[in-house]
């Protein structure tokens, strides 16, 4: 088999394609941004981010279809609706921070401020890697596409 149909065969059910579907645009990865840093109504995410009402109207909705965010009524006031991360939408952490530390290191050239850190120890984050299950970090040379069935079993 040609290497581009072997690619297309093992690309047809990536999830990256899936996953660009739903969050795969700028204002959704700000607000994501936003909600990671406390974000939870509409108006702190249109202030913050300087994002027209109907685009951030838009995109709120589309999140919280996809169950990346929840709507609910604010605890502290019933007339306020609050926009909270899911567990699914927590997951994007990862995904938020590697886009963030590829940005500071290819696009804009420098660190960002704030400094992302473990509460515990003050210390920054370590560069999100890909890793084996054991904790070894890997290289694109040390990595294969393979079909499911192809695991090694273990």
């Amino acid at each position: 088999m040609h290497k581009a149909e072997h690619l297309k065969e093992v690309f047809a059910e990536c999830g990256i394609s899936a996953a660009l579907e739903v969050v795969g645009e700028r204002w959704s990865f700000l607000i994501l941004r936003g909600a990671f840093n406390g974000l939870h109504h509409f108006e702190e995410y249109q202030s913050t981010l300087g994002i027209a009402r109907n685009i951030l109207s838009n995109r709120l909705a589309r999140l919280v279809e996809h169950e990346i965010l929840s709507r609910e009524p604010d605890p502290s006031d019933r007339r306020r609706v609050a926009y909270r991360l899911t567990d699914k939408g927590r997951e994007l952490l990862p995904v938020l921070i590697a886009l963030r530390q590829w940005g500071e290191r290819w696009v804009s050239g420098m660190p960002s401020n704030p400094v992302l850190v473990d509460r515990l120890t003050r210390r920054p984050v370590a560069k999100i890697a890909v890793r084996t299950e054991d904790g070894r970090s890997l290289t694109l040379g040390e990595l294969a596409w393979v079909d499911r069935s192809e695991l090694a079993e273990g």
